[in-house]
């Protein structure tokens, strides 16, 4: 019998390949256990989502991640959300059973297990974050079920961070609210400050717009962005004598998670890392 040299895909929908270290990450991990599959990058235009998932479906994907501004959107293509995703009301991962796409948000889980493996317990914290974008939704939720007191919301759109920190009141156990990012925002007395936004990503050479002087030594910084891994964010912070965590553990996280859902195996965590710093060198 000929043996079958076609791979089993896996795709990310939305962010250029040179802008993705995903694909390192996902590529290494998929060779370390000796699977036949690949992880590609597409770049998809928001009026082309719903072509793409037809896409997806007719090549058999095993899944995909999503990017902005897809979180949100694809939850219109999908067939199954999971628990985590009616609550959160946005999707990153896709998982393809059947012909069966099943939605699950793994944003959240990994930025809570990268804490956790650095000895950051979230219970009863105090956070501030910035951003109420589909990231920034599955992060508040996620920390608020682990323990989280308070959540304050900073966001240029209103009626996004008034919402989320409604989701929040309303869903979990945590007090959530809301404040409006007019200028340079003022970060209030907090254990933990999360950049859930998308500034200072690749080839954004900015950071928030936020008054740094607020920031001290008994705040714990932490950067959703990987790429780069040591954002100007987290530079700025340091210098206020903060104690600072880049995105890589989170993205690690959340992949090993997708990387498990889609392939049923443990994923090996150490070869992704690598993968991740090599590719920030």
């Amino acid at each position: 019998m000929a043996k079958n040299y076609r791979a089993q895909l896996v795709g990310v929908f939305g962010c250029p390949v040179d802008e993705n270290p995903t694909i390192a990450m996902q590529e290494a991990a998929f060779q370390a256990a000796g699977l036949n599959w690949r992880y590609l990058t597409l770049l998809v235009k928001p009026e082309d989502l719903g072509d793409a998932f037809k896409g997806l479906r007719a090549m058999n994907f095993a899944g995909i991640n999503l990017t902005v501004p897809h979180k949100v959107e694809a939850l219109k293509y999908v067939d199954e959300l999971s628990e985590e995703v009616k609550l959160i009301g946005a999707t990153n991962t896709v998982v393809n059973r059947g012909g069966r796409l099943v939605a699950y948000n793994t944003d959240g889980k990994g930025f809570v297990e990268g804490l956790r493996q650095r000895g950051v317990d979230l219970t009863g914290k105090r956070i501030v974050m910035l951003g109420a974008g589909g990231a920034a939704r599955a992060i508040g939720v996620e920390c608020a079920l682990a323990g989280a007191a308070e959540i304050v919301i900073i966001n240029r759109s209103a009626s996004r961070g008034e919402t989320l920190a409604s989701l929040l009141n309303e869903k979990t156990e945590c007090r959530a609210s809301f404040i409006p990012w007019e200028g340079s925002a003022h970060i209030p007395p907090c254990d933990i400050l999360i950049n859930s936004t998308s500034v200072g990503l690749y080839p954004d050479p900015s950071c928030p717009d936020v008054v740094y002087e607020d920031i001290g030594p008994d705040m714990i910084v932490q950067d959703v962005i990987p790429n780069p891994a040591d954002t100007l964010f987290l530079r700025r912070a340091r210098q206020q004598g903060a104690q600072t965590f880049d995105g890589l553990s989170m993205l690690v996280c959340q992949g090993a998670i997708g990387y498990k859902l889609w392939t049923g195996q443990d994923a090996p965590v150490p070869v992704m890392l690598q993968a991740l710093e090599k590719e920030n060198q």
